[in-house]
């Protein structure tokens, strides 16, 4: 740990052999550019499939997909709007109009295939 905090205070000022030897700065540099890379691949390129997924369900919402909000609501698909659905739960036919983003998943199957 010692030898780390000597390696840094040489090269911050421009003292001893770190400074001018380009394959100390490089082995440096590849741990830096592992943990970058790393990074990428298992938190930033998941959450950008996910959200992918999640925005292309919201653009396939049709009427009378069962659906279910963040706040636990279970209910059918009466209307979709740019930015809204109505919603209808249980069996008294209650209408509730949430955002689209307040959907969580939607639980119909749809037939992608075609043919």
């Amino acid at each position: 740990m010692t030898d780390l905090f000597t390696l840094l205070a040489q090269t911050a000022t421009g003292t001893g052999d770190a400074a001018s030897n380009p394959a100390t700065m490089l082995t440096m540099l590849i741990p830096l550019v592992a943990m970058i890379v790393i990074f990428y691949f298992l938190i930033i390129r998941p959450e950008k499939k996910r959200s992918k997924k999640m925005k292309e369900m919201l653009n396939n919402l049709e009427v009378a997909d069962e659906v279910v909000t963040t706040g636990g609501i279970i209910g059918r698909v009466v209307s979709v709007k740019e930015d809204t659905v109505l919603i209808e739960t249980g069996s008294d036919r209650t209408k509730i109009r949430v955002l689209k983003g307040a959907i969580a998943e939607n639980r119909t199957i749809h037939d992608t295939t075609e043919g």
